[in-house]
């Protein structure tokens, strides 16, 4: 159980758990999920927590094969400029260690922008809280639990 299983099992939201073994020094967390859970890159999300005016944090959820466009989020959140918040921020903030932050679950609530490539989906994948953990779910759930806005934040 994590944060993020018992936020969703409070909500009653219907999702999957998969486990894999997390290969320790891999960077690419989302890109690792996605191929050792034999998922298409294009429904596994990755969370990014940024800093946007008046060092305010928000989270991005987007594919993990993609790149985060920093004017665009900054736009979506109603601000100026973007950048990536500093992990011992990210820490703080959603109580998850970088590499296992979970949308769901955060132990302050954040601004959540979804990408909205996930509305053409049935099904997508986001951290379940620790490395090495995934949870399935419907991106209209994830919207649901996030109070996330779906919009474009890719090039």
């Amino acid at each position: 159980m994590t944060p993020a299983t018992k936020t969703l099992d409070r909500a009653k939201i219907a999702y999957t758990a998969h486990e894999y073994h997390h290969q320790a020094g891999s960077g690419a967390y989302g890109l690792e999920a996605a191929e050792k859970l034999n998922l298409d890159a294009a429904c596994v999300f990755k969370t990014l927590v940024a800093e946007v005016d008046n060092h305010k944090l928000v989270v991005a959820i987007i594919p993990v094969n993609e790149k985060l466009n920093m004017k665009r989020l900054a736009k979506a959140a109603g601000s100026k400029k973007a950048a990536m918040a500093s992990p011992e921020d990210v820490q703080r903030s959603t109580g998850y260690v970088l590499g296992g932050v979970s949308p769901i679950g955060q132990k302050k609530r954040l601004a959540t922008f979804i990408h909205q490539s996930a509305t053409s989906l049935s099904y997508c994948y986001v951290s379940g809280g620790r490395r090495g953990f995934d949870i399935g779910l419907t991106p209209n759930d994830l919207k649901v639990i996030t109070s996330g806005l779906f919009c474009n934040l890719v090039n």
